[in-house]
């Protein structure tokens, strides 16, 4: 099977399969450039991540979860932003062309792409170490992105979801502890299919003061927001939200797990004391929960106390590819 064979079996089904005028992909696959035309009075938004394996995911997972990964680690930082989702471009390097591997992976990928609407425009395949690349494009009314740099002193602290499951599952794999099956199986979900929080972000425009998403581990990723937001913050340890599974683990695990995990794709986000109840029904109107665990100082510098408010010494740092 040849480059392009496989692009037109696995990936083309393109922008004209999903209603392009929707999306503003004018021109998808097939082309040198994707032709977009972004809406009047609308911000467009674009990152992109690389996953590469034994670094960012394990030869173990499924090729139809790694589909989905792939994609909902970028579709996280639009989730961050509180963008809409609009268009994704792909670059593949594949060791070889492995028709199972590409029908679980394209599956995966687009059955996540078709409940967040997002399309795929375009790309890129090639021979080599499996290497996926993707740049996520999506749009907000102008003005109104959640960024980094807007936490204020007195802001409440704010976290989705449920954090360390995916840590805990590494842990598992690298041996360094054991966990029934079932148990074990949960928090590898976690791990292999994390769930974007695209609709949080969105409810949370013009409500939130900064965000971010979890990805390197709680106290790194909020530690770029202090730094772009020029504050600190105080976090409670006891309230940051677990699983049964990883809260029946020794306190040393939890805390490894909540504070410096990674793989969560869960947002942490500020927003004034005055809204807590907008933030709550933020949390019910896009069925994604949210927990207070914290608040915004004046005072630089991230702050981790226990349910007593004592200070508890952090040494740990989020994940660093250069050196972790």
């Amino acid at each position: 099977m040849g480059e392009f064979d496989l692009i037109a079996r696995y990936f083309a089904r393109g922008a004209m399969a999903a209603n392009p005028d929707a999306f503003g992909v004018v021109l998808g696959i097939g082309d040198d450039c994707a032709v977009l035309a972004p809406t009047p009075g609308h911000h467009w938004l674009v990152s992109a991540d690389m996953l590469v394996e034994g670094r960012h995911f394990l030869s173990t997972v499924s090729p139809r979860r790694l589909g989905h990964k792939a994609l909902a680690v970028n579709l996280s930082d639009l989730a961050a932003c509180g963008a809409s989702p609009r268009a994704f471009f792909l670059s593949l390097a594949l060791p070889r062309a492995d028709e199972a591997f590409l029908a679980g992976f394209s599956q995966g990928l687009f059955e996540l792409a078709d409940a967040h609407g997002i399309v795929l425009a375009g790309g890129d395949t090639t021979a080599g170490p499996l290497n996926i690349n993707i740049t996520v494009m999506g749009e907000t009314p102008r003005g109104q992105a959640l960024l980094r740099s807007g936490a204020r002193a007195d802001d409440d602290l704010w976290v989705s979801g449920t954090l360390g499951d995916a840590r805990l599952a590494l842990e598992v794999f690298r041996g360094t502890l054991s966990l029934p099956g079932h148990q074990f199986d949960e928090v590898r979900l976690r791990m292999e299919l994390p769930e974007p929080r695209v609709a949080l972000g969105r409810a949370l425009r013009g409500l939130a003061t900064s965000a971010i998403d979890v990805s390197d581990g709680l106290a790194g990723d909020l530690g770029h927001v202090l730094a772009r937001s020029g504050v600190g913050a105080t976090l409670r340890l006891a309230d940051l939200p677990r699983s049964a599974v990883l809260g029946a683990m020794p306190q040393d695990i939890q805390q490894l797990c909540l504070l410096s995990g990674g793989d969560d794709y869960e947002l942490v986000f500020t927003a004034p004391a005055e809204a807590r109840e907008r933030v709550l029904a933020a949390g019910r109107e896009s069925a994604t929960p949210v927990y207070r665990v914290g608040r915004i100082d004046a005072q630089p510098g991230l702050r981790v106390v226990d349910g007593a408010g004592r200070l508890i010494e952090q040494p740990l740092q989020s994940f660093d590819h250069f050196k972790s």
